[in-house]
């Protein structure tokens, strides 16, 4: 025998593996997103969404393969010896900031005046995060920036041209010498996390104290993510009462503002966004607002952010649905399609419904955005963002565990992107608010503002009838809310069953019907549920699982 033979070289053949789930638009390939999209109000950005989803689908995939391997590196001093606090990124990182600033992402809401714009901008957040999770925290803060911003009237003519610009420049240099800039936060601090309240930077007056009048801030911040953005809000105590700042990378004469970055963090996920921790050692910033006012400044962006954080979450839960169903599509065993078999069926059957009864939540905050002139909107914002941001943000993490679970080996190796999925999904749950501030600020709310709760259970009375399950359920939970003892002993059990009651409202009031009657009975009965792949005989999984199988035309 030839030993040259090339059979000796070719062990074995690939076959049973399915092709990778690229150069498809994401958009037009999302059936979901698509349905909730048009649902709500944005069916004119149709022709906008299917650019950005054949992008997204297309060489931002790699582009965010390439930001997630090529990791953000700090620089604090140039080769003479110059203070510089450099971070540089893969260019792929700068690709993809530019595509979805360039496309709208950080201001179509505040320069569109259309009905729908939250909600096309949403779905425009749903997409990116699907190509890069990391670089949407910038995206996030710099879009969420705008009503903290917009409170301080000399300040906002300088900036908010520049946020809502839809250019993007990733230099290194003054904020005067560009056409747009991104925007960052600084709250956190090592002795009070997310006791802002017990913040030890301060801020004095340069010269005549007041809103809009620059101030010095002494301080160090334990998080402040993207630190190469161009200002960052920022809270700091004057006078031992908590105000906000606008505190930007370089001071009005061109010189550097002492901000400087300590050190980056080394994070589970998240990877291509830099973290880090920071310091200002007399760095210039204007107030917003009167000194005192600072939470009340920034809250607007803080639920803006966590609003992000559920668009994020669910984009997650979304994507990992897909990639599961896909991947088995394109496996056989025992003689059959894997996704045809019935406990795999079941399970992404599941999955489906899952993420879809988060995406549809997600939507109607981008409703109520759109409307918030309407009391009933303005008050389902301030209660339902708290249940969203906690539910879907903790469902994510188990989810694309199941996702990952149902691809197997292949999907916990890097190079497959559940495992990128998996990490990412704590994120949103901690940043922002860790679960118990979700639910300490939702029993806050509902004490101070009556009228919130009386909002979102209109919300929820808008499907009675509907649903018998359903009118049982929200019977339930107005019993539980009759009872006021250990509230906050309490107060996760009422959020989850709040977020289920809305979840399923949502779906009844909005959604398809037969989707909807799925959910209820998957989700609402007495029997409950505890691991994904546990639906009732009753449900049409295989229609589910058809309703999120990608088709490449």
């Amino acid at each position: 025998m030839n030993q040259s033979d090339s059979s000796y070289a070719a062990t074995h053949q690939v076959f049973n593996q399915p092709a990778a789930l690229e150069d498809f638009n994401a958009y037009s390939a999302d059936k979901v997103l698509q349905y909730w999209v048009e649902r709500f109000d944005g069916a004119w950005g149709r022709e906008k969404l299917t650019q950005f989803g054949q992008r997204v689908g297309g060489n931002l995939l790699s582009a965010g393969f390439e930001a997630n391997k090529q990791l953000p590196e700090f620089q604090s001093h140039d080769r003479f010896g110059h203070r510089i606090d450099q971070v540089s990124y893969h260019p792929a990182y700068h690709q993809l900031m530019a595509h979805a600033i360039e496309a709208g992402h950080t201001s179509l809401p505040w320069t569109e005046n259309k009905r729908g714009t939250h909600v096309v901008r949403a779905a425009m957040a749903y997409l990116h995060n699907q190509a890069d999770p990391g670089s949407g925290c910038p995206l996030t803060m710099t879009f969420a920036s705008v009503p903290a911003i917009v409170q301080q009237a000399d300040v906002a003519r300088v900036w908010l041209p520049l946020i809502t610009s839809c250019c993007y420049d990733g230099d290194n240099k003054p904020y005067f010498e560009k056409t747009g800039v991104t925007i960052g936060m600084a709250m956190t601090e090592k002795q009070g996390g997310s006791d802002v309240r017990a913040n030890t930077t301060t801020a004095i007056p340069v010269g005549k104290a007041g809103p809009g009048q620059l101030y010095s801030l002494t301080g160090h911040k334990w998080f402040c993510s993207a630190p190469m953005c161009d200002a960052f809000l920022v809270l700091a105590q004057t006078n031992d009462k908590l105000s906000c700042f606008l505190v930007p990378r370089w001071r009005p004469d061109g010189s550097k503002n002492p901000l400087h970055i300590q050190r980056l963090k080394n994070k589970l996920g998240n990877q291509s966004n830099a973290s880090s921790e920071i310091e200002f050692r007399g760095a210039h910033g204007w107030l917003l607002n009167e000194e005192g006012r600072g939470v009340r400044t920034i809250i607007e962006m803080v639920a803006l952010t966590r609003y992000d954080c559920m668009i994020g979450s669910g984009a997650l839960m979304g994507q990992a649905a897909r990639e599961a169903i896909w991947h088995t599509a394109g496996r056989e065993v025992f003689g059959k399609p894997l996704h045809q078999q019935p406990l795999m069926l079941n399970v992404l059957a599941d999955l489906a419904l899952e993420a879809e009864a988060a995406l549809a939540i997600s939507m109607r905050i981008a409703h109520a955005l759109d409307h918030k002139q309407d009391p009933h909107q303005a008050s389902l914002i301030r209660s339902a963002t708290s249940i969203g941001k906690y539910w879907i943000c903790k469902r994510a993490v188990q989810h694309t565990f199941e996702a990952m679970e149902c691809i197997g080996g292949v999907g916990y190796v890097n190079e497959n992107i559940c495992s990128r999925l998996y990490r990412e999904a704590p994120v949103n749950s901690i940043w922002e608010g860790s679960g118990n501030v979700q639910c300490l600020d939702l029993l806050r709310v509902l004490n101070k503002e009556p009228d919130t709760l009386k909002a979102l259970f209109a919300e929820f009375e808008q499907a009675r009838g509907k649903q018998h399950l359903f009118d049982q359920y929200l019977d339930n939970l107005l019993n539980a809310f009759s009872e006021q003892s250990d509230l906050q002993g309490r107060a996760r059990q009422l959020m989850e069953k709040l977020a289920l009651a809305w979840q399923a409202s949502t779906l009844l009031s909005y959604g398809e019907e037969w989707v909807a009657e799925a959910f209820v009975n998957a989700r609402l009965t007495e029997q409950g549920y505890h691991q994904y792949g546990t639906l009732p005989a009753s449900i049409d999984a295989s229609a589910l699982v058809e309703r999120a199988l990608v088709k490449l035309s």
